[in-house]
């Protein structure tokens, strides 16, 4: 029986920046969970990635309100760093995307083969909003911190020592006196996060949910803060967090965790971060080790 070639789309676009920083933002987790989405009503709320030949990758993929959903994943079949990638979908399609230094850019090309369920011409739309949108991001994106700590402690009690009300007011009290949350760690629920200003008022920052996969991951996103005491949702300050991203990731590993801290900083903060968020893992470990 004679076999019908695939439909093959291309999408292309330049990138203001070197083809080795474009590769990082292109292949890391933790830059894939804040570019891969074709429109503001979607996200990547988890990702996950083994970048090797043969190696898996897995991206989920929702609405932002939650109430739809799926799971883009697939293998790795052939990796040349700084120059292409060629994996194969979980339904069979292969993609290749191509990286092209041009001058001090980079030029990006993908040609997929088309599922049979959509038009071509939606599916071409939709690959090319999601690479017009790692665009943007890879030209204008603030820095991502990382932080992690070894514990000698399970998953789970390190899990439950990040959000339990009780130990979450003791690690998290570096950050400010008095620091507490109100809200709920489920999944799309509004999260408060709080300390003691200066002037004795509430201050702090007030997000959602992204993720939470218990003994796993958590993802918080913020869109808010409190100053004196007052929800602020809108203004230049608020602006500069909006979408900025919390991580939590959780690796088990022979009777302990290390546990990993990613998280969205504009530059007035990068250097209170750097010097509060390692006290404040080494607090969370001492709890977890008791």
């Amino acid at each position: 029986m004679e076999t019908l070639a695939k439909t093959k789309i291309t999408v292309e676009t330049a990138v203001n920046a070197p083809v080795e920083k474009v590769w990082d933002l292109w292949t890391d987790p933790r830059h894939v969970m804040h570019w891969n989405y074709a429109s503001i009503d979607w996200h990547t709320p988890y990702a996950e990635s083994d970048l090797k030949v043969g190696g898996k990758f897995f991206y989920r993929m929702e609405s932002s309100d939650g109430k739809n959903g799926f799971n883009f994943s697939g293998e790795y079949n052939n990796i040349e760093l700084y120059k292409h990638i060629e994996y194969t979908i979980a339904d069979g399609r292969k993609v290749r995307v191509t990286f092209s230094p041009k001058g001090t850019g980079t030029r990006i090309s993908e040609i997929f083969e088309a599922e049979t369920a959509n038009a071509p011409e939606r599916q071409q739309e939709g690959w090319q909003a999601i690479l017009d949108n790692f665009k943007r991001y890879a030209e204008y994106r603030n820095d991502i911190k990382h932080f992690e700590v070894d514990i000698n402690a399970e998953p789970a009690k390190v899990y439950n020592a990040l959000i339990s009300p009780e130990t979450f007011e003791q690690w998290s009290s570096v950050f400010s006196p008095g620091s507490h949350f109100k809200g709920s760690w489920s999944k799309g629920s509004k999260i408060r996060f709080i300390g003691s200003g200066k002037n004795g008022k509430e201050e702090g920052l007030i997000g959602r949910i992204r993720e939470n996969i218990p003994d796993k991951f958590i993802s918080i996103e913020y869109f808010g803060f409190i100053k004196d005491g007052v929800d602020t949702m809108c203004g230049p300050e608020v602006d500069d967090w909006q979408g900025a991203l919390e991580n939590y990731t959780l690796v088990p590993g022979a009777g302990k965790t290390i546990l990993a801290i990613d998280l969205d900083v504009i530059p007035e903060f990068s250097q209170l971060f750097e010097e509060q968020w390692p006290k404040a893992l080494e607090k969370l470990k001492e709890i977890c080790e008791r």
